[in-house]
């Protein structure tokens, strides 16, 4: 919903979803054509037609840590994505599809069934992110607290 250009692998991708769907192909050239894409649906849609020789051959093993890293990539290049990722609280996260497929079911919910894989992704982003703030604002109340005068003991040597 948030399309962003992002730099990724040394390279600067028009979307995160472009990013991600690169990663797919086995080949440069077929890489290139889903960079191509000028849209972020449209990568997807190029993506998921690959032949199976076109594709990398632990994809099934690897797609979900390139979700992460893309993930990673752009909350970290987007200061007010990272905030509105933030603002979210505790909130459920979902990626709502609309159509029921295999992919859709992954990645999201369709009309409440689903893996929301994806959901789940940005609701750990958005914890890993909440802790250093929060430790943040402990060792703040810890410094403070330090800063506060002891009561004055005497030492019974000096009495």
């Amino acid at each position: 919903l948030y399309p962003r250009q992002i730099e990724f692998e040394g390279r600067v991708y028009p979307t995160s979803e472009h990013a991600y769907q690169a990663g797919k192909a086995s080949k440069p050239a077929v890489r290139e054509w889903i960079l191509n894409a000028p849209s972020p649906s449209l990568a997807a849609m190029a993506a998921h037609g690959l032949y199976v020789w076109d594709v990398v051959p632990n994809w099934s093993q690897i797609k979900f840590d390139r979700m992460r890293a893309v993930l990673r990539a752009k909350f970290d290049q987007h200061a007010d994505l990272k905030e509105l990722l933030l603002s979210t609280g505790i909130t459920r996260l979902v990626e709502t599809g609309t159509v029921s497929n295999a992919v859709n079911r992954l990645w999201g919910e369709v009309d409440g069934k689903g893996e929301n894989t994806l959901g789940i992704m940005l609701m750990e982003l958005r914890s890993e992110y909440a802790k250093p703030k929060a430790k943040r604002a402990a060792a703040a109340r810890r410094t403070i607290s330090e800063k506060k005068p002891a009561a004055s003991k005497r030492s019974p040597v000096a009495a």
